[in-house]
């Protein structure tokens, strides 16, 4: 731990202790003649009547969070209740109270989800479509029961500053839609009360995130997410004296930030695809917020948020699937549809494509979907109108060096599309890779829009630590595991030990052939060491991949163990055709698998024990898959052979 950290580690627990005892608290100052209201940054005119089933059921009582549907929330929701387990957290000092430990709180991912306020917004949204007053009466029972039972620095609402920050963006979405200072819920005596006594919530939250932002612990998009939220708040609630200060400082670490925390290729460094879309909302919502009030962020901070954009661009594949690629927790930052084909990554291209003139964008996202409306309007709808898809050229790119990612396939963008993607990156970012998975040179394939070779998810994070440990381990990764150890060594739910990290060594395309050549030392410990090396091309005309593994050990006085793994979409069946070889059917594409004949090959479905063949497509939800797990044992250098051939008729 360095001298910084220690530092700030010390400031934290004085000031932690100090506010336990009453001091250091924030006390605003409200005075009508202060409220007005700030020129707003999301719209009204939606058409998107997906919300209002929505906003009914919760109306009704009902809210769906992760694995359960239906939740039965209350007409008054249990604010400190985990719907999962049923635990009630105590109201304890928020930033002393030990979340993680599900005896306390239960699973505090289900506890955190509803107080994100993510309906609130939903409420809003069919209150501006219907006028029905029954949406404002909601949300004004639910934020007086949050504020009833979750009172300033106590709890668990109140010990992690990213929910703060995310909980400010929905408020700062759900004021302006409900129509600002000028709403039906703060008519009246009554309503002036409610009003501010929402306002001095949300001071307290800009206050509170102001003095604890994620410095070191969770220096990830904790940090953004709270930078964010705070900033938006600046821009809605422009009511304090301290406000321009919170303002200029979330402005800071959100420039610097942004910067830090991506590649200049575009990639995440938290290398998980989920957290590059709820990264692109945090950057988002304030460059929206601050352009609605006539300011701007820098060309810099721009062009990080353009380069993300090209890396999803790329990363999609022509039916729009996106690999796995590390943790997903099924997180939003907002939820502005619940429309059933609503693609967040494609709804962010569609978005991105009015804010940087790209009709490369436009042609991946293949509609202006509602969330984009409702953050840009008709004014942007036009924009996207006007823009001239046929002239785009994609893949946008297919290397990208500093994130660790190739593509390899041909006939992109139509009918006839093979696409691979390589995992040739650091395992997660910073020092404990938070949400990396040891996935080093594994490889994702779709065909024709068809998943075919998979990365089989995330599935839990807190509970289930046997789950945690699998879904994030490399034998749930297309990729090779010596000794049935992980290239990774896992430290705790989000941390890693000593890291595989992979190295390119080279990728070209001279037109006939794809050629990617990686490594990594993952394996290099201990008395015996390994080291993996894979090799692949793709012949174009022949429509097949040639994997090539070498494993390499400095002697043969050890006898070792490999498993070479691959992982299958849920809607593939796999038949064995004969010996090593397997052909994989999604649909009308077929997929042959010819594994090395020296492999001892074996299917795993839904095996609880080992565990293998396992899919998770949703937070704490996992179906049947299948898994091969081709094996053997060596003492000298081995060099393993895969074909994969498209032989199924695809377009």
């Amino acid at each position: 731990m360095s001298i910084p950290e220690v530092s700030h580690r010390l400031a934290r627990l004085v000031t932690s202790r100090f506010q336990r005892l009453g001091g250091l608290r924030a006390l605003p100052v409200i005075t009508d003649e202060r409220i007005a209201d700030a020129p707003v940054w999301v719209h009204a005119s939606l058409n998107d009547h997906s919300v209002i089933e929505v906003a009914d059921r919760v109306v009704a009582g009902r809210l769906d969070v992760f694995a359960i549907r239906d939740y039965d929330i209350g007409a008054v929701p249990q604010w400190n209740r985990d719907p999962k387990t049923g635990v009630n957290a105590p109201l304890d000092f928020g930033k002393t109270l030990d979340y993680r430990n599900s005896a306390i709180v239960g699973d505090v991912k289900y506890l955190w989800e509803p107080a994100r306020h993510l309906h609130l917004v939903t409420l809003a949204q069919a209150f501006a479509l219907t006028d029905e007053q029954e949406y404002l009466n909601c949300i004004r029972l639910h934020l007086d029961s949050w504020f009833d039972q979750c009172p300033y620095l106590q709890g668990p609402h109140w010990s992690s500053s990213l929910e703060l920050g995310i909980r400010l963006i929905n408020w700062s979405i759900t004021w302006q839609l409900v129509g600002g200072s000028e709403s039906q819920l703060f008519m009246g005596k009554a309503g002036k009360e409610f009003r501010d006594r929402w306002l001095t919530s949300v001071y307290q939250h800009a206050h509170f995130i102001h003095g604890h932002y994620s410095r070191f612990t969770s220096a990830n998009n904790h940090l953004i997410g709270e930078s964010a939220g705070v900033f938006v708040a600046a821009q809605t609630w422009p009511y304090w004296s301290e406000i321009a200060d919170w303002e200029e400082k979330s402005l800071s670490i959100l420039e610097t930030e942004a910067v830090k925390q991506n590649f200049s290729d575009g990639v995440n460094k938290e290398q998980a695809i989920s957290y590059q879309q709820f990264v692109l909302d945090f950057l988002l919502f304030p460059l929206l917020a601050a352009k609605a009030n006539s300011k701007d962020f820098s060309a810099t901070y721009l062009a990080v948020m353009e380069r993300m954009l090209e890396y999803i661009a790329s990363l999609l594949d022509v039916a729009g699937n996106v690999p796995m690629i590390g943790d997903a927790d099924d997180g939003y930052a907002v939820r502005l549809t619940y429309s059933s084909d609503f693609c967040p990554f494609r709804s962010l291209l569609a978005t991105g494509a009015v804010l940087f003139s790209r009709p490369e964008f436009k042609l991946k996202s293949g509609t202006f979907d509602s969330k984009s409306i409702a953050l840009l309007g008709a004014q942007g709808a036009e924009a996207y109108t006007r823009l001239k898809a046929e002239k785009a050229r994609l893949p946008v790119k297919t290397s990208f060096p500093e994130g660790g990612y190739f593509i390899l396939g041909g006939s992109y963008e139509s009918p006839d599309e093979v696409k691979m993607v390589v995992d040739a990156g650091p395992l997660g970012y910073g020092g404990i890779a938070a949400h990396g998975h040891a996935d080093a040179l594994a490889v994702y394939l779709s065909v024709a829009g068809r998943e075919i070779l998979i990365d089989p998810g995330t599935f839990a994070y807190h509970t289930e630590q046997k789950w945690r440990d699998y879904f994030r381990g490399t034998s749930a990764h297309n990729t090779i595991r010596i000794d049935g150890m992980n290239q990774s060594e896992i430290g705790g739910n989000f941390m890693w030990l000593r890291k595989a990290e992979a190295t390119l060594e080279s990728f070209e395309d001279n037109g006939e052939q794809v050629i990617f050549r990686g490594s990594h030392r993952g394996y290099e410990q201990g008395a015996n060491p390994v080291s993996h090396k894979r090799e692949i091309i793709y012949h174009r005309t022949k429509r097949c991949f040639d994997i090539t593994d070498t494993l390499e050990i400095n002697s043969g006085d050890f006898v070792h163990l490999v498993d070479q793994f691959w992982h299958f979409s849920e809607n593939c069946s796999v038949e064995q055709v004969e010996g090593n070889v397997f052909l994989a059917i999604s649909d009308d594409v077929a997929v042959e698998i010819k594994l090395d004949e020296r492999l001892k090959v074996d299917v795993h479905k839904a095996d609880e024990e080992t565990p293998l063949g396992w899919v998770s497509r949703k937070f704490d939800a996992k179906v049947p898959g299948i898994t091969l797990d081709a094996s053997s044992h060596f003492e000298r250098t081995l060099t393993l052979r895969t074909r994969l051939s498209v032989v199924g008729a695809i377009g």
